[in-house]
């Protein structure tokens, strides 16, 4: 007799493996620099991102062809896709980069990772990827670490309210980006699809530091090169990888490591100082990263 297929479970370990989560989080260690180079480069603030990604492109496109991506074929049905995550990320690194010059290093990343929560949400409620006890429990740690992490050093100062605004903003665009660039990892491998998105981020930021009337060229090329390499090819490289190897409350929840480094480079760097409740903001992200890491995850629901 036909029982019909059984209930699905939780599986016994997270699918992404130990490299793939290596590579997630250090993605976000990578990505955390980004804020220290934007302040460092001598362009304007959009004209930044503009160099990160027209930089980036070239190298992440010949890395691809050369490893045999084939990047226009394998893109082919998702031109809309690839687009649209495009223009996303470059409304992300306009608001970001504008906001990482009105705010500290740490509110920058902590507001513009506001996909740590957003993104997980869409996995819960259109993806239907429901967290098991102990990833609802890593995410309760996640959201009590984050207030900590935010609030001794947010302070409601009115000097960073327009700064942490943008970089909420571009965190909430970030979250777009991912759920694109999750629908283009489907069925393409990482470097095309970074590839042809940053192709398509370049002219929009471009635009917009022209239309802003910022500096472009700049004098000192050091912090642009390490900008584009450091943040676009190995820290979003490493994400993207990552981005097809694990539930949106996994890369969600890492995305949690960049305000910890931001925070600390920042001390070292603008002795923006941290207090107790930054330490143990720090610590709850990083248990609740091990929680994440050993849960078993659980797959979406499937209809009939």
């Amino acid at each position: 007799m036909h029982e019909g297929p059984a209930p699905r479970k939780a599986t016994s370990r997270p699918s992404g493996g130990a490299l793939a989560f290596a590579a997630l989080i250090g993605g976000n260690v990578a990505l955390a620099f980004g804020p220290w180079f934007v302040r460092l480069t001598d362009v304007g603030p959009v004209a930044a991102g503009f160099w990160r990604i027209g930089l980036a492109t070239p190298l992440l496109l010949g890395l691809a062809s050369l490893t045999g991506g084939r990047p226009i074929a394998s893109a082919r049905g998702l031109g809309w896709v690839l687009a649209g995550s495009g223009l996303l990320f470059a409304g992300d690194l306009a608001s970001w980069h504008v906001g990482i010059h009105q705010t500290k290093l740490a509110n920058a990343t902590l507001f513009g990772n506001a996909a740590t929560f957003v993104f997980p949400l869409y996995g819960f409620l259109v993806a239907r990827a429901w967290p098991t006890r102990m990833q609802g429990l890593a995410l309760g740690l996640a959201a009590v670490g984050a207030a900590l992490l935010m609030g001794r050093s947010y302070q409601l100062d009115p000097q960073n309210f327009v700064g942490d605004l943008l970089c909420l903003v571009a965190g909430i665009l970030y979250a777009g980006y991912f759920i694109l660039m999750a629908r283009a990892r489907a069925s393409m491998a990482p470097l095309p699809a970074l590839g042809l998105s940053s192709a398509a981020t370049v002219l929009p930021l471009l635009f917009a530091a022209v239309l802003l009337g910022e500096r472009i060229w700049p004098q000192h090329w050091g912090p642009l090169i390490g900008l584009a390499v450091c943040s676009q090819v190995i820290g979003q490289g490493l994400m993207i990888y990552a981005l097809g190897r694990f539930s949106p409350l996994v890369i969600g929840l890492a995305l949690l490591t960049q305000p910890v480094v931001a925070a600390t480079v920042g001390w070292l760097a603008y002795g923006e100082a941290l207090g107790t409740a930054d330490f143990v903001g720090a610590l709850l992200v990083a248990i609740a990263l091990v929680l994440v890491r050993i849960a078993p995850e659980r797959r979406a629901a499937i209809s009939d």
